[in-house]
């Protein structure tokens, strides 16, 4: 397989269910032809943290693939979160992967990770160990700083050089790090894509990146592509009054109290879009408090993201 030109907006959508909870692949259609229909829209990734993807079984994770591949022809390829703890089973759902149609692969780190860290060398075992099972193209996924999950230098670097690997999804959330490993990931990988991740630290990690694989840019595709322009320009001004300009719907959708909220904040947001007809989402994931969709759509609204029609 080839790997992608990813340097543009990556929209990682959310996955519409029916209201009795079955993955509702007319919406996933309805979705993907919208974010589809935007030149510069790159790739769809699916099966993440925003798509839910772990709280599916194996059979809909390939559907919603070819789902999403369906939904644009084929035009935009399709990229597959690889989410599975060990190892083996991972290079296996990337298998399962490459059968439906993905072209790439977001490989998360092992969850145990999250809370007891890795042994040395052993993230990079697992980018090999799926590359060569599966022949899938992957993106790196530096995971928040915050967590034990999260790779040192050394590792992202390790993990860059391997065959295979051809993106990283950034998103460390410390700006520290941030600005001290990018330029030393970009002089020593220059082949590597960067792509941030940081819905909520855009404006600070634009000016830096490639491309941005985000959850939002299932909901707002019109300014991040126009953000990511102003970025790649280093033209800060454009780029603030965009910033400025989503800031409302920043705070509806990202600033809650849990980021795992942000997938029930998209689905709101694209119900008031006219994308979906409602936000239904799997546990665990819970309904928002009542009220919270209005203060969405009212965000959207002042964002100039709502047409008439939609309204």
């Amino acid at each position: 397989m080839k790997s992608l030109d990813l340097r543009g907006l990556v929209p990682a959508p959310v996955t519409p269910f029916t209201r009795d909870g079955a993955v509702d692949h007319a919406a996933i259609k309805r979705l993907g032809a919208w974010l589809g229909s935007f030149k510069e829209v790159k790739g769809l990734t699916v099966l993440g943290h925003a798509g839910e993807g772990t709280f599916m079984t194996q059979d809909e994770q390939a559907a919603v693939i070819e789902s999403f591949i369906q939904s644009t022809n084929g035009r935009v390829p399709v990229i597959a979160g690889i989410t599975l703890e060990g190892t083996k089973v991972a290079a296996a759902e990337a298998k399962r992967a490459v059968k439906a149609g993905a072209q790439a692969g977001l490989v998360y780190p092992s969850h145990g990770w999250l809370r007891f860290g890795y042994q040395k060398g052993a993230p990079q075992d697992r980018y090999r160990a799926i590359y060569e099972e599966s022949g899938l193209p992957l993106i790196l996924f530096q995971y928040p700083d915050a967590t034990k999950a999260t790779y040192n230098l050394e590792t992202q670097l390790d993990i860059a050089a391997q065959p295979g690997v051809f993106a990283m999804k950034n998103g460390v959330r410390n700006m520290r790090r941030w600005d001290t490993e990018i330029p030393v990931i970009r002089r020593e990988r220059p082949d590597l894509q960067i792509l941030t991740c940081h819905d909520e630290y855009l404006l600070h990690t634009m000016f830096d990146v490639d491309g941005a694989l985000v959850g939002y840019g299932g909901l707002t595709p019109e300014p991040l592509i126009e953000l990511i322009a102003a970025g790649k320009a280093k033209d800060y001004k454009r780029a603030r009054a965009i910033h400025d300009q989503l800031l409302p719907v920043t705070r509806t959708v990202y600033h809650r109290g849990s980021h795992m909220e942000g997938t029930v904040a998209l689905k709101h947001g694209l119900v008031t879009r006219g994308i979906l007809e409602h936000a239904t989402v799997r546990s665990p994931l819970l309904p928002l408090e009542p009220g919270a969709e209005i203060e969405i759509a009212d965000a959207l609204r002042s964002a100039g993201l709502v047409t008439a029609k939609a309204a």
